[in-house]
């Protein structure tokens, strides 16, 4: 599998959600009429990139693949949550045919330069183990692709962690929602956030922009929002790329 080149001075800004399936996004931000095998063409008219969450229960299908990126221009970016055979059964152990597996049904997507960081979420039990984590970046280094993690325990917060996580350029992400907040740490050559609160503010969402648009001067940047029945994120995500571009 090949990995994207990062812009040796800086990256692009890539914006979404974690997901597009919703017919409840009608009519705040897919058009009454549009049908559901157009939702990911008109999503990519508005966004430039999205999160694939489903990828935490089954691999993704090669004809389905294909399809998204038919329907998608060269610029959109496809990231994906790691499968939870590795984050929550084998809690980061013994991962190697796993990982391996899993970067091969996405190749497709990194062949065609489209693939945006993948997605470790471990779970909020989980605790802070560096040499478990340590040895996990180590087999993890054969799939190649960029790898960001999203801890959910407080024990994980910590400087030996980070630098573990420079020393193999993977990402810390930033999540946040009404209860969380990770640290804003980068550690790597590109950044990855998760926004998930019930409600921005304009204020909060012009905060957001110009960290965004901060943090693509060390390289690409993927920020993606809540993914719910209700349209908002996907608006807030088209508000901020938006504002990213200069539209606003």
């Amino acid at each position: 599998m090949t990995s994207q080149a990062t812009p040796p001075t800086g990256g692009r800004v890539y914006v979404g959600c974690s997901g597009w399936a919703y017919p409840t996004w009608k009519p705040a931000f897919y058009p009454e009429k549009l049908p559901s095998k157009k939702f990911l063409e008109f999503y990519a008219t508005r966004l430039n990139s999205v999160e694939v969450n489903y990828t935490f229960r089954s691999f993704p299908r090669r004809t389905a693949i294909d399809s998204w990126l038919a329907q998608t221009a060269e610029d959109f970016r496809f990231s994906f949550k790691a499968p939870q055979r590795i984050t929550h059964f084998q809690r980061l152990q013994d991962c190697g045919p796993t990982l391996e597996a899993f970067a091969g049904a996405i190749a497709p997507v990194a062949e065609a330069g489209r693939l945006g960081p993948v997605l470790f979420q471990l779970p909020p039990n989980f605790k802070a183990d560096e040499a478990r984590l340590a040895q996990f970046l180590a087999d993890a280094k054969s799939c190649r692709f960029r790898i960001a993690f999203e801890f959910r325990h407080d024990s994980w917060f910590d400087a030996a962690i980070y630098k573990l996580l420079e020393r193999h350029n993977a990402a810390l992400c930033v999540a946040e929602s009404d209860d969380l907040a990770t640290p804003d740490v980068a550690t790597a050559d590109f950044s990855c956030y998760r926004r998930r609160k019930t409600e921005y503010s304009d204020a909060e969402l012009a905060l957001i922009t110009a960290n965004l648009q901060e943090r693509a001067l060390r390289g690409d940047v993927f920020a993606y929002f809540k993914h719910e029945e209700e349209p908002t994120g996907a608006v807030w995500a088209a508000k901020v790329l938006a504002a990213v571009r200069g539209q606003a």
